[in-house]
């Protein structure tokens, strides 16, 4: 299991000294969570914050775009070369159109699901992604507790991938904890997104360790 800890629930005031410590501790990315305060209901960080970001961290960089007009925001972040640069396939009219300008920059694109969206909205793109992401909450805020039907859809998701011969990874992001990391990994899930349960922590390489199976 791949561990990426979401800044979002970074201290900000310290950021820096944050996103040295996470990658010190073993985290294999540094997830980013960029809302523009209209397709959710809150406003993060843009590129130049994210610029600091990747001067600092030592590992890669997983953007995920939660906003109306992604490809105004996929230009603003190509520039800073992220592993993956995803988005929601709620709210792109031309999903296809936008993977294939991610991938020609260099970048591995990916598609994000919230809770109430099915798999089969990805049956004709699921080979074109990297990576899907699965909310295991409601997109907008950190701390939220953790959606149990996410673990039924990672395993229908993984099905998917098997029949269609896809190679993307499947990510989940929202509520992961050492209590529930063990049921997504027997789901097929490669990588867990967690803010809360890490950086809440006293040590954080105890629990970047706990969700690594």
């Amino acid at each position: 299991m791949y561990v990426a800890p979401s800044i979002l629930s970074a201290d900000f005031g310290k950021l820096n000294d944050e996103i040295t410590a996470v990658c010190e501790a073993g985290a294999d990315l540094i997830h980013v969570d960029v809302m523009d305060g209209h397709f959710v209901p809150n406003l993060t960080i843009g590129p130049v914050v994210v610029k600091s970001v990747a001067k600092i961290a030592t590992k890669p960089l997983d953007i995920h775009l939660m906003v109306d007009d992604n490809t105004f925001f996929t230009n603003l972040f190509i520039p800073l070369k992220p592993k993956f640069l995803s988005f929601h396939i709620e709210s792109e009219n031309h999903p296809l159109r936008l993977i294939d300008h991610i991938r020609k920059n260099g970048i591995s694109p990916g598609i994000v699901l919230n809770p109430h969206t099915e798999i089969s909205t990805l049956k004709y793109i699921i080979k074109e992604v990297d990576l899907v992401l699965l909310m295991s909450v409601n997109p907008g805020f950190g701390g939220q507790k953790f959606i149990p039907s996410i673990i039924e859809k990672s395993r229908e998701l993984r099905e998917l991938i098997y029949k269609t011969d896809a190679k993307c990874l499947i990510e989940v992001d929202g509520g992961v904890n050492g209590l529930n990391v063990a049921e997504l990994d027997e789901a097929g899930v490669d990588i867990v997104v967690a803010g809360n349960y890490v950086f809440s922590s006293q040590s954080y390489k105890a629990a970047i360790t706990s969700l690594k199976l």
